[in-house]
């Protein structure tokens, strides 16, 4: 493109909801800010109301598979806090920063995705795929050591009758507070490592398959088009935005991608990363599914697909920040306040409220 320059696990899949099966819409890309600190902002889509809640998970908390008991997955003690997101009001993490300022978000990768079957022999390092995003993080500081480390479990085939008796189809996004990033997808041949300078993330087909569908749009610029002299006959644009006449506008997750890319590069970088939360929060605003925009037919009944939540995570200062569907005010969680105030307890701080509207009538 032509632009400037106890048990913890994850469900990120979709559920089933009165034969319904829903969409998997999620964006991620990041910003770095002049003072060298990186924003991660991501959102989250999703057919019902998933009522996310944060999750604070001390270092040295004891932690198991979430698969079946008598398959005897893999057992570990955190090594570092964690502050994520979960699922359904569950113990679980599905997107979320650890003490060292990396983040971990896992999205959906439908038709690729593939895990072996658990096998007696390895499956002390077995784990169920929902299991991922927690083990990074508790066990990780940086990107760099995620790539030495990654392999060296197994996911493996973990069935949820809330997606129709399928193993949760993810891919993970990896990024640590250097803007190192990186993409790992379990596929049929094993985990595959993708460097990911872009810092970008959506949804299938693959990650190299994104990355290659660019070359269809290195036309788009941030730069408006200048007029041109046709036959003597001076073209003008109609108004602003005539460098990104092209760019796909639709939620698949090939046009998200494209889109992505493109808001981020073309992103105005501010001083601090602090200035840059705020800003990762309106670009993500570009990616925002309205309820209704997206609907799935079956039968007689519809499936809407809509943004459920949008979280963005200063890697620099360990902040978390996130908005809801129901209440687009922006919380934050203060990673290091929140991991004392713990006290080696896995905590749970309740995300539910009601959108505050102020009546500014008379604030003359």
């Amino acid at each position: 493109m032509n632009l400037k320059k106890s048990t913890i696990g994850l469900i990120a899949a979709a559920v089933t909801v009165a034969g319904i099966s829903t969409a998997s819409a999620c964006t991620a890309l990041h910003l770095t800010a002049k003072d060298k600190g990186v924003v991660v902002g991501r959102t989250m889509e999703f057919g019902l109301d998933v009522k996310p809640d944060a999750v604070i998970v001390p270092a040295g908390t004891e932690l198991v598979s979430s698969l079946p008991k008598e398959a005897n997955g893999i057992k570990y003690t955190t090594k570092y806090g964690v502050v994520g997101l979960n699922f359904m009001g569950k113990h679980m993490v599905v997107d979320g920063m650890n003490e060292k300022g990396m983040y971990v978000g896992a999205l959906y990768l439908p038709g690729y995705a593939s895990y072996p079957k658990v096998e007696a022999e390895t499956s002390s390092k077995s784990m169920a795929p929902e299991d991922y995003v927690a083990w990074l993080l508790a066990n990780f500081s940086s990107v760099e050591e995620v790539k030495a480390n990654y392999n060296k479990v197994i996911l493996v085939q973990n069935p949820q009758k809330e997606i129709g008796g399928e193993s949760f189809p993810g891919h993970f996004l990896i990024t640590d507070k250097t803007g190192a990033s990186i993409v790992v997808e379990p596929l049929k041949d094993g985990l595959k490592l993708y460097e990911n300078p872009l810092g970008v993330l959506t949804n299938s087909p693959t990650f190299d398959w994104h990355i290659i569908n660019l070359s269809n749009y290195v036309n788009l610029s941030a730069i408006n088009v200048p007029k041109i002299d046709l036959k003597s006959k001076k073209i003008n644009s109609f108004g602003q935005g005539s460098g990104l006449v092209g760019i796909p506008g639709d939620y698949t997750p090939p046009s998200r991608f494209v889109r992505a890319v493109a808001f981020a590069d073309s992103a105005i970088q501010l001083d601090t990363a602090k200035e840059t939360m705020p800003q990762v929060f309106h670009i993500m605003n570009a990616f925002d599914i309205p309820l209704g925009s997206i609907q799935e037919k079956d039968g007689d009944k519809i499936h809407y697909d809509y943004t459920q939540w949008t979280s963005v995570a200063d890697l620099k200062n360990l902040d978390y920040a996130v908005k809801t569907y129901k209440d687009q005010s922006i919380r934050n969680i203060d990673v290091k306040k929140a991991l004392e105030a713990a006290k080696g307890e896995i905590k749970v701080i309740k995300l539910e409220s009601k959108q505050k509207i102020d009546d500014i009538s008379t604030n003359f």
